[in-house]
């Protein structure tokens, strides 16, 4: 009896402990806003304090009455506060938004978001009216007519403002990972090389690039999703990616030979990451979870 009575209290607790540890894993992913029309396709920090962090973030939206961009707001260990935002009323609505960056060496009101068609929008924010100008168009090089582009990333490395953008590829087919240089005069892109990507996990119904950044020293990340329809199942993953230099003043790539999910989720369908620096931050992914709507998670910051 007393080996049966150590046996049923170790169950018991063992029980306990993986509950709490659920209750705190799930604690951990934020949610946003419920339903398709606002799952998250894209994220870029705005403002960084000491007990916050504002996100702009774009919604892969086709109608006329469903909104594209809005602000999430996360302090401390609130849930966000979500801010939609209006569209300049002198520019046609984009369709299926599905990437957005910020725009290095400027002010956090420059943003460029990019369309699943190659269409890109130099944006700027007016967080005081919660209104969106489009300063710019211009198009994506190297886009054929099976392009399905979900992630563009800006960054100034050693003095050349590179831009990386990603063509998902599905299944089978690999993705595409394009770099070249942004003339912000111009707002043209000088189109310099390309490389495949394709990643061990997800599998199925896969989109091997569904989103990416890259940071100030040139590693890129990229997130990975699949989604078996508009109610999942959905998984996704986070990897380095490779490396954006320059060598003789070109830009070079670099690939990592080895993908390591150094994030993944069972649960949750991946779109959109930003990086946030400091104590406080880590990768910031947002997902767009189809019918259960978006949440956010900070891997590896403060819970």
């Amino acid at each position: 009896m007393p080996l049966f009575f150590k046996l049923i209290i170790n169950i018991v607790i063992l029980a306990a402990f993986l509950l709490i540890s659920h209750k705190v894993s799930a604690q951990d992913w934020r949610p946003v806003r419920g339903g398709i029309p606002f799952g998250i396709s894209g994220m870029a920090l705005i403002e960084q304090q000491s007990n916050s962090l504002d996100f702009l973030i774009v919604h892969d939206n086709k109608k006329l009455n469903q909104g594209r961009m809005a602000i999430i707001s996360i302090k401390g260990k609130n849930q966000p506060e979500y801010f939609p935002l209006n569209w300049s009323n002198n520019t046609q609505l984009p369709i299926d938004l599905e990437s957005l960056t910020s725009v290095p060496n400027k002010t956090n009101s420059d943003f460029i978001a990019l369309s699943s068609s190659g269409k890109a929008y130099y944006l700027k924010l007016d967080i005081s009216t919660k209104n969106i100008s489009v300063f710019k168009e211009f198009e994506l090089p190297a886009i054929t007519p099976k392009s399905n582009f979900e992630a563009f990333g800006l960054q100034s490395i050693d003095g050349k403002l590179v831009a990386i953008w990603g063509n998902r590829g599905e299944g089978e087919e690999t993705g595409t990972i394009y770099f070249g240089e942004f003339d912000s005069n111009t707002y043209k892109i000088s189109f310099s090389g390309y490389g495949n990507f394709k990643v061990p996990f997800p599998k199925g119904n896969v989109r091997h690039i569904s989103d990416l950044k890259v940071d100030r020293v040139g590693i890129v990340y990229i997130t990975s999703a699949s989604d078996a329809g508009d109610d999942g199942p959905f998984q996704s993953a986070v990897y380095v990616a490779g490396y954006l230099g320059l060598c003789d003043r070109k830009i070079t790539w670099r690939p990592n030979p080895q993908l390591v999910p150094f994030y993944r989720s069972d649960y949750h369908k991946i779109e959109g990451i930003e990086l946030v620096p400091g104590a406080e931050g880590g990768v910031v992914v947002g997902t767009d979870d189809e019918n259960l709507g978006s949440y956010v998670y900070i891997v590896g910051g403060s819970s």
